[in-house]
């Protein structure tokens, strides 16, 4: 087989298998029975099936403009294999162990653990354990809402789908292990797209910038929902732009299958595959063959997200009704407006207008308008702070908490201490943290090329990617709608933003490098060129991270969990009486130790924690108190320390990007009352 099938294939292979994956086990979680024997057997069959269709075509050398005629070198389909590799051994050491509920990571595990063990949803509260329903009993924590008798996970269900299967291999471990190697498929689909829109001897360096960004290094080391997503649309941009070059309708349907099913793992998704849409109805309205396959796929898949939301997620998506209701409608119009397009197009007398109009665009001045254009906008975003200060004012409880939490980090990062300050105005800024100057300055002047040429008729094999990556850049710098401290915050730009930016950088280098090229100037200045370049783009990008690249955090909390399970022991009905241990454990008590959790409600004092101990004993059950301090206990047993874990946590800073780790401290006391 050769180099550039090697390239080609392996960089889709992930994203097929993902495809696979999630469309044999979504219907089985639909269904209740969500378990390892007929999931496994469905994907078996689903992955040939997409396997066969998604890779059966004959596969060209990846490249761009000045690329198409070359071969791929095996020095750069082994680079990109070599720095997947290098980045998932890397990572697998600085993995992360978060399963104690904090942040996001820690929920979707949790959320995975119920599924690996039980295979459906919702979760039962299991109020028999606690002698039934009583006043002074909660049975919810963050990430997990209580909706009647049941508690329903705050998450879209694709990532947690993905990490039970980790779950069914290789235990918790297992799951965690899941990231970093989502995090390598993903730079090795970065580094395949490169190659077929820039150039394969572009592809290693891509792959590499990637891997080494901070963003990229901290969000593949713990479950985040990024993984996947990137995994997906990388993969998913690379089987269309493969089968826009074969005309190949199955590849064009698996590709809109796959950007459609980042709607499963990220509900803002929906936002990000607006473009894809309109390009669907411009591919059926000009007769391509791929058109209505990629609609389909497209459909089908989010499709199966909306649904998934809607069933078994709709209190998160109730949370998030203020800004997902108009993305609902915006994304209704569009694709009314898709079909009116290709059938106004299809319709001869109006198709030939548009052609005519837009050839008349092709040979006017047009295009250089809208490259100049690029220049104020990326001024405008580099400007805003100078000229906007984002705010916003708490309307429900989960935003007041957010409030008190960035007034705490201010206090830490010595600023002034307003906690509805949101730093959204910042956004262009963090990216330029992550990426550096030179590639922002890259990103800017290859997008401005790329306008050019596209209204101009030229390059089309960067329609949709481009008009995907510019498209959820602006958007998401506009509205990051992301807790402003970093890392957290750098997770909103690693699904699209950094690897667009960067693909625009190389493919600005690769301009540079052709007209050195063409300027007649010998291979001691090319090499000379192409050597400064991955200089610019790497160096910054290696600075940011240096500080960040070999701190490990969250370790140490499996197995302090495990040992907490066990010393609660077996027949116990969990009580978590103090505010932050019940956050943090009320789930991982009820999925990782399979007891029954609940939670005193704020106003609830010892005559109810004697009642609710009383029910427990009538049950038939032993009766467990859980807090944060032995004083927590204490007034109702003997406190004895369960969970006592020190280890590092992620820094947190508003105005810079981050250069360390803090302390992190938890423990756990437990208590045993006796009958009453």
């Amino acid at each position: 087989m050769s180099a550039a099938r090697v390239l080609a294939r392996v960089s889709v292979v992930p994203a097929l298998l993902l495809v696979a994956w999630l469309a044999a086990s979504l219907p089985l979680l639909l269904a209740g029975i969500f378990r390892p024997v007929p999931a496994i057997a469905l994907f078996a069959v689903a992955a040939a099936a997409v396997l066969w269709f998604g890779l059966r075509a004959p596969h060209d050398a990846p490249g761009g403009e000045a690329d198409q005629a070359r071969p791929v070198s095996w020095w750069a389909a082994g680079g990109v294999l070599a720095v997947g590799v290098v980045f998932l051994v890397f990572q697998v050491v600085m993995n992360a162990e978060q399963i104690i509920v904090r942040r996001d990571p820690a929920s979707y595990m949790q959320f995975a653990i119920w599924l690996k063990e039980h295979g459906s949803l919702p979760i039962p509260q299991m109020r028999w354990a606690f002698g039934g329903g009583d006043p002074a009993l909660s049975y919810e924590s963050p990430a997990f809402y209580q909706r009647g008798d049941d508690i329903i996970p705050q998450f879209m269900a694709g990532l947690p789908l993905i990490l039970a299967l980790g779950g069914w291999i290789g235990g918790t471990h297992g799951m965690l292990l899941m990231a970093p190697l989502l995090g390598a498929c993903a730079v090795v689909a970065f580094g395949g797209l490169t190659a077929r829109l820039v150039g394969p001897n572009w592809a290693p360096l891509g792959a590499a910038a990637l891997a080494l960004s901070l963003p990229m290094l901290w969000v593949s080391r713990s479950t985040y929902s990024e993984l996947p997503a990137l995994v997906l649309l990388l993969g998913g941009l690379a089987l269309l732009h493969d089968a826009r070059r074969r005309q190949a309708r199955a590849q064009a349907f698996l590709g809109g299958l796959a950007l459609g099913l980042i709607v499963l793992v990220r509900i803002d998704a929906l936002r990000d595959v607006l473009p894809v849409v309109v390009f669907a109805g411009l591919l059926v309205g000009r007769g391509r063959r791929t058109g209505w396959p990629l609609g389909l796929g497209l459909a089908i898949g989010a499709g199966a997200g909306l649904v998934e939301g809607f069933v078994l997620s709709r209190p998160y998506l109730r949370y998030l009704h203020a800004s997902l209701n108009p993305l609902l409608a915006m994304a209704a119009a569009l694709v009314g407006a898709a079909l009116l397009m290709a059938v106004a197009l299809r319709w001869e007398v109006t198709g030939r207008r548009l052609r005519r109009a837009g050839a008349a665009v092709a040979r006017g001045r047009l295009p250089d308008v809208a490259a100049a254009l690029t220049v104020p906008v990326v001024v405008a975003f580099a400007a805003r702070p100078l000229l906007q200060t984002v705010r916003r004012e708490p309307h429900n409880a989960d935003d007041r908490l957010n409030v008190h939490f960035i007034e705490q980090v201010q206090r830490i990062n010595h600023l002034p201490v307003d906690g509805t300050r949101q730093y959204s105005e910042l956004s262009y800024h963090w990216v330029v943290w992550y990426i550096g100057v030179p590639a922002a300055l890259l990103a800017a002047f290859g997008a401005a090329l790329l306008v050019r040429r596209l209204l101009r008729g030229r390059s089309p094999e960067w329609v949709l990617p481009f008009a995907v990556l510019a498209w959820t850049t602006v958007t998401t710098l506009l509205r990051p709608a992301i807790t402003p401290d970093h890392p957290w915050a750098s997770r909103r730009l690693v699904a699209v933003v950094i690897p667009g930016m960067l693909l625009l950088a190389l493919w600005a280098a690769d301009w540079g490098l052709r007209r050195v090229r063409r300027a007649g100037h010998g291979p001691r200045a090319v090499r000379a060129f192409a050597a400064g370049a991955a200089v610019l783009v790497l160096a910054p990008i290696v600075v940011t991270s240096a500080g960040f690249m070999a701190a490990r955090t969250e370790q140490g909390e499996v197995a302090a969990v495990r040992g907490m399970c066990e010393r609660i022991g077996p027949k116990a009905s969990v009580v978590l009486v103090e505010r932050a241990t019940a956050d943090r454990f009320t789930q991982v008590v009820r999925g990782m130790c399979g007891l029954p959790a609940a939670r005193t409600v704020p106003d609830a004092g010892p005559g109810d924690v004697a009642r609710i101990v009383r029910k427990i004993y009538d049950a038939g059950r032993r009766p467990v108190l859980l807090g944060g301090e032995a004083a927590n206990v204490a007034p109702y047993g003997r406190a004895v320390h369960v969970l006592e874990l020190r280890t590092r946590q992620d820094q947190r800073t508003l105005t810079r990007w981050p250069t360390g780790t803090w302390s992190l401290t938890v423990n756990v006391w437990m208590a045993v009352p006796a009958r009453p």
